[in-house]
């Protein structure tokens, strides 16, 4: 059995503000981020986990959150970023307030955050899901195909893209992708599969390792 293990990056200054960042956004993690990445490297390292490789998207904010985790890895596994990791393009969005693109966009944040099958990314030359879900696939499943059977991978990547990813991985319907809510920031989502078709999910959204407790602005 193959287990995944799906982690988002530590939060950052616009996580706190209530703005996308999306794909080509970017802002510097907070500091109180880096303690909360070295709280989940400490509980991976405790778990005794041996990782046969780590992948990550290569925004800086989940390399950052790759690089804080890896020295706690008890093989110290190598490092590939993936452009398939990556969060979604949010086009004119990206650097926006949620409250700002809820009033502009009313029908297109109402898809994004709740009925996904109502999306139209194109209207902002923003990605669509089910690209997402494409791209997102196929690094995990190529990740499976190039590892043994019982290997233990993990990927860093990014909230809507986490959500979107292992939806898609679990035969999720689009119309139910958000039905659970959002991803918390340096939070664990874990997955198995026997055969790199068919995929459970084994736990969603753990931060119970985080000595904080989570706030509105923690998760996507």
């Amino acid at each position: 059995m193959t287990k995944l293990y799906f982690v988002r990056h530590g939060k950052t200054e616009w996580n706190l503000e209530g703005r996308y960042q999306g794909a080509n956004g970017n802002s510097e993690l907070l500091p109180e981020s880096f303690e909360q990445i070295k709280q989940l490297g400490q509980y991976l390292k405790g778990e005794k986990i041996r990782f046969a490789h780590l992948y990550a998207s290569p925004i800086k904010r989940a390399r950052q959150t790759a690089l804080g985790i890896w020295p706690y890895l008890l093989s110290r596994p190598t490092i590939s970023l993936k452009s398939g990791l990556k969060e979604f393009a949010l086009g004119d969005w990206e650097g926006m307030e949620f409250e700002v693109v809820a009033e502009r966009y009313p029908v297109l944040f109402q898809g994004f955050r709740n009925n996904p099958e109502l999306w139209d990314g194109p209207q902002i030359g923003a990605e669509s899901f089910e690209g997402v879900m494409v791209r997102f696939g196929e690094v995990v499943k190529e990740a499976v195909a190039s590892h043994d059977d019982d290997a233990n991978l993990i990927f860093v990547s990014h909230g809507a893209a986490i959500t979107a990813g292992t939806g898609a991985l679990l035969g999720t319907p689009l119309a139910e992708l958000r039905a659970r809510g959002g991803i918390s920031n340096t939070s664990l989502t874990i997955l198995e599969t026997h055969d790199n078709v068919h995929f459970t999910e084994v736990i969603r959204n753990q931060t119970d390792y985080l000595a904080a407790s989570q706030s509105a602005t923690d998760m996507i």
